[in-house]
């Protein structure tokens, strides 16, 4: 890693740091990123024959909602790969959808509600501040800011 910026190494890290504990435990690793192609990774599973892909993929063409079609083509040429299936991926995105699967289920889940971008709405009376504004789907903590704590209905 000395050959990247300290910016580029960090942004890098949590790969290296996989790729060097899967090679301390005797595995071999060979290292693919991808951006928007898809060749590459066909490719790469014809010519190396990997026995597993440990899928760290967080976006595709910029967007995270893609990343569920790159485990698809690894589905399609049948190379086994760690994480969630496409399925999974796509109904994880969504949060509002991942909510209500969970509440059907008996999962607790803090209260939630769901709104029109642009629109102006009322709080409903569950929802107790501080609450926190994010994108329905991007994943983690994508967007979230200090600026999406709400602590006042004027907010």
């Amino acid at each position: 890693m000395a050959e990247l910026s300290e910016e580029e190494a960090y942004v890098w890290k949590t790969e290296y740091d996989v790729s060097k504990t899967l090679k301390s435990n005797g595995h071999e690793v060979r290292m693919l990123g991808v951006q928007t192609e898809l060749a590459p990774i066909r490719d790469a599973v014809e010519e190396w024959k990997p026995d597993i892909v440990f899928n760290m993929l967080e976006e595709f063409h910029g967007e995270s909602l893609y990343a569920q079609n790159v485990v698809a083509l690894l589905e399609l040429l049948r190379v086994p790969y760690t994480g969630c299936n496409p399925r999974g991926l796509m109904l994880a995105r969504g949060k509002d959808l991942s909510k209500k699967l969970l509440k059907y289920h008996r999962v607790p889940v803090p209260a939630f509600a769901v709104f029109p971008i642009g629109k102006k709405v009322r709080r409903p009376g569950r929802l107790k501040f501080p609450l926190i504004v994010k994108s329905l789907w991007e994943d983690a903590s994508l967007g979230i800011a200090q600026a999406s704590i709400v602590d006042t209905d004027e907010k």
